[in-house]
């Protein structure tokens, strides 16, 4: 077993499901990121060229309907960017979502050690299953969102474990969203109250990345000086340092998530622990081939 290694199947409370994502970061973080980096990072790239594109275009685009008649081209160009932008964050969240979860199922299969080959064939091979199940999942909650916002915020617990469900338990899309249900009952408050939490620590966490372009804004607005102008909110987007500023708090923002992933990880586990004993039964039968030998 590698030193510092991370039992994932086990019980926790709220405390260290916590303690132990960050304690996973820690232990993990080179071969962790070189792994994910290879995986995700040239789709991490296609998404930093559609944001830049985007603020550019989005700028250039209005500016261009405000001094012309017809501004029909520029709405059209401004749709297939922003289109392109949406698109390409999609692929890289399914791909970051997938990745870290076969990085955890490799690592605790593993007792520490992971396999890359492995681990990208895996992701590559059920990027249609974690597509599928995203587009389950976000018409779920936005339907129940809609139904007066409880709904939503009630489906969001069970449906946010429901892609540690596919990647660990082996099941399809359809699977994993029914067992999600059965998996939280009697355990939603705890698992809410541990989504809720780490869930504000990681906002927290984001101001603090989103603060400089918003106070850039605000400075190129004329707000912090009380002198406002208008004009400078779409020549803004394509200011240099103001896209930087949206770069860094974006990716910020996206690696940010990572914990968020590897927490609700920790939650499945503990519930799937509670419920059916896996880790114990595999200790015990470790036991016993130890014995043997």
């Amino acid at each position: 077993m590698k030193p510092n290694y991370i039992e994932f199947k086990k019980q926790r409370d709220l405390g260290e499901i916590i303690s132990d994502t960050f304690a996973f970061l820690r232990a993990e973080f080179k071969p962790f990121f070189s792994t994910f980096f290879k995986i995700v990072g040239p789709f991490l790239a296609a998404m930093i060229v559609a944001l830049v594109a985007y603020l550019y275009f989005i700028g250039n685009g209005f500016t261009f309907m405000l001094q012309n008649e017809s501004g029909a081209a520029s709405i059209a160009t401004i749709f297939v960017v922003g289109l392109v932008y949406v698109l390409s964050i999609i692929v890289l969240y399914t791909m970051s979502q997938s990745t870290v979860l076969h990085y955890i199922k490799s690592y605790s299969n593993g007792q520490g050690t992971t396999d890359f080959n492995t681990i990208r064939k895996e992701v590559y091979g059920s990027f249609w299953s974690f597509i599928g199940l995203g587009i389950m999942v976000g018409l779920s909650i936005i339907v129940g969102i809609m139904l007066c916002i409880i709904p939503g915020i009630y489906l969001y617990v069970p449906l946010a474990l429901s892609f540690s469900i596919m990647v660990f338990d082996k099941m399809g899309a359809s699977d994993s969203y029914s067992y999600s249900f059965k998996l939280v009952k009697d355990e939603w408050w705890i698992s809410f109250a541990t989504i809720f939490v780490i869930g504000i620590i990681l906002y927290i966490a984001a101001l603090a990345f989103s603060l400089p372009a918003v106070v850039y804004q605000w400075a190129k607005m004329g707000i912090l000086s009380g002198e406002v102008d208008a004009e400078n909110v779409f020549e803004m987007t394509t200011d240099p340092l103001y896209i930087l500023f949206n770069i860094i708090g974006t990716v910020a923002q996206f690696l940010l998530n990572l914990i968020s992933i590897i927490s609700l990880a920790l939650i499945y586990f503990n519930l799937n622990e509670k419920k059916n004993f896996t880790g114990t039964f595999e200790q015990i039968e470790n036991l016993g081939k130890t014995a043997e030998e």
